[in-house]
């Protein structure tokens, strides 16, 4: 390590959930608002592959997107992509046509952000409707009548975007190490979490009276790992790590490092954030829980790893 190479502690912030959950529950809706329009002109990919965002240098992207353009008898196809930018805290909205549209990442209600979405969409061309009511949340309020969550904090937004960013690259060593199925590095807007997971190569059994999203994001045997800002419970940002189905004897195992627990309700071992922040070397304590917890799914759900693991 040369002088000037930022340790893992230097890129690793305090982020108390207490301290921006009004941020963030703003946030979350923004990022809902985004991610329905990428919902709307992607193309389905196996266990909706086709709606998370990606990290990027400056904070996270849609990645390009389809959508027609034209008169109905003569119709081509564009593509637009949708940018948030949690340095200089702007959304950038950039067409293949060479237009871009910016919106600044400020204080402001859902339904102000939602009202200048969708006028910077129809100003580039993009003739879209999306469902507004926000996804796996309690109480949800249209996007359009969301006049609650108003807060934005760029300290803190930026603090966790740079924390992302650095789980970003963890996961995607440990995504390495695999070959078989394995998803992309990528962020889930619903639920607000970085995630990355492994298939056995097996079909899961069907899960009665599940519905339409549950039974396509877990048709095939997972184990699933990832980042989290807390929640519920959880009062803080935590890692997380389940398997499923769950075999027999998961939620028993010992799993390292020694502050990981398993959380009955959500059916995860967890392992907090602070944990891993403090510790001697936080990239060696998150591996070790992200490898620890796979191999006790795989072990348990007789994966054959010889054949999935490098």
């Amino acid at each position: 390590m040369t002088p000037n190479t930022p340790r893992d502690e230097d890129l690793l912030p305090a982020l108390p959930l207490a301290s921006w959950k009004d941020t963030l529950a703003t946030v979350h809706m923004w990022t809902q608002i985004v991610g329905k329009v990428r919902l709307q002109l992607c193309p389905l990919v196996n266990h909706w592959w086709n709606v998370p965002f990606y990290l990027t240098a400056r904070g996270m992207t849609t990645s390009a997107m389809p959508y027609p353009r034209g008169t109905s008898q003569e119709t081509t196809s564009g593509t637009i992509e949708v940018r948030f930018d949690f340095i200089d805290h702007k959304l950038f909205l950039e067409t293949s046509e060479g237009r871009t549209v910016v919106i600044v990442l400020e204080p402001q209600s859902v339904a102000e952000f939602y009202k200048k979405f969708m006028a910077a969409l129809a100003e580039l061309g993009v003739a879209i409707q999306i469902w507004t009511t926000p996804c796996e949340i309690p109480d949800p309020i249209p996007f359009e009548k969301d006049e609650v969550h108003a807060d934005y904090d760029p300290a803190a937004m930026h603090k966790f975007w740079c924390i992302l960013s650095w789980v970003d690259q963890v996961l995607k060593e440990f995504r390495a190490g695999f070959l078989g199925k394995v998803s992309p590095v990528h962020f889930f807007w619903g639920s607000f979490d970085l995630a990355v997971t492994r298939f056995s190569g097996r079909r899961a059994p069907d899960r009665p009276g599940a519905d339409a999203m549950t039974r396509e994001a877990y048709s095939h045997e997972v184990s699933s790992a990832g980042f989290w800002p807390g929640g519920g419970d959880i009062a803080g940002p935590a890692f997380y790590s389940y398997a499923a189905p769950e075999p027999p004897g998961f939620a028993e195992r010992k799993v390292r490092p020694q502050a990981a627990f398993y959380h009955p309700q959500l059916k995860e071992f967890l392992l907090m954030y602070d944990d891993v922040r403090t510790a001697g070397s936080p990239k060696a304590a998150l591996m070790e829980f992200l490898q620890s917890t796979y191999s006790t799914a795989a072990d348990g759900g007789e994966w054959d790893r010889k054949a999935l693991e490098r």
